[in-house]
């Protein structure tokens, strides 16, 4: 099923990432992370591309078990060292899996190389606009906070804009702790016409040591109430885990409440995190 569909529905739902075993890792304990978590009823999952690319055959295996469980899986697919002959290969294989959606991301550059080679896709939009006769739902990603490489927020919904025009059918917000943030930068897409459904990233903190590490990367603002749960229980395993799918249930529900129906958690294949939310959130889901 297309994702685009499932929004269209206007109804609450709630979709997983999870991202699949490094190339040297076994592969049954994702597998079953994936099982699990099905048994959640998500409105649909999503499977990165791996650090660097470096896992991406195991994205088509992971999406193709998503499938079989029953739920559409969201196929992340990274442009930036790719070719259109490498790109075109992706594409067969999703789609020999049954796999109708696929989030649209530039990626990042190895380690060793300064910019794409001549002929590589520079930009997210170049891959959007290459997959857009592809009669697949195509999703893309956006910054409520601005995109860390990106100096100005106008300058980066600007780039956005670009995006959807090429052809995006929604796209997912990175991780935020305020939703006010996230009320504001929608306010903003809207007056700048960017009107495909935006679905809400949501990251429940289960591990103390956890958030200094995504602040490092993406440079997102942490509330000083979440600072508190974090400074009181980072260093209990347990008790983060509650603290942190309890916050992550709060901001849930409010953004249900202020009319926004699509949200996406990003699990970090955490399964026992997913279900707390679902049990809180069931009565909310079954209405």
């Amino acid at each position: 099923m297309k994702i685009k569909d499932i929004l269209a529905r206007g109804r609450p739902s709630v979709s997983f990432e999870v991202f699949p075993p490094r190339a040297d890792a076994p592969f049954a304990p994702v597998k079953n992370t994936v099982e699990r978590l099905a048994l959640q009823k998500p409105s649909f999952m999503s499977v990165t591309y791996g650090a660097s690319g470096n896992a991406q055959s195991n994205t088509v295996e992971i999406a193709s078990v998503v499938q079989q469980c029953g739920v559409p899986a969201l196929a992340h697919l990274t442009c930036l060292t790719a070719t259109r002959d490498t790109i075109a290969d992706e594409i067969k294989a999703l789609r020999r899996a049954g796999i109708e959606n696929v989030l649209c991301l530039r990626g990042d550059l190895p380690r060793d190389a300064d910019a794409p080679s001549p002929g590589f896709f520079a930009h997210a939009s170049d891959l959007v606009r290459a997959l857009r006769p592809s009669g697949l739902c195509l999703g893309g990603a956006c910054y409520p906070e601005c995109h860390p490489e990106c100096a100005h927020i106008e300058d980066d919904i600007a780039h956005l804009r670009e995006k959807v025009d090429a052809g995006l059918d929604f796209v997912t917000t990175q991780m935020f702790f305020d939703n006010n943030i996230f009320y504001r930068y929608l306010s903003k897409l809207r007056d700048r016409g960017v009107t495909v459904p935006v679905i809400a990233g949501i990251m429940p903190v289960a591990n103390g040591r956890q958030i200094a590490r995504i602040c490092r990367l993406s440079g997102t603002y942490l509330p000083s109430r979440f600072k508190a749960i974090v400074d009181r229980f980072g260093e209990n395993p347990a008790a983060m885990l509650s603290a942190g799918v309890a916050y992550a249930t709060e901001q849930i529900v409010d953004l249900f409440a202020n009319g926004v129906n699509a949200v996406h958690v990003y699990t970090m294949n955490r399964p026992e995190v997913a279900e707390g939310i679902m049990a809180n959130l069931r009565g909310i889901l079954d209405q």
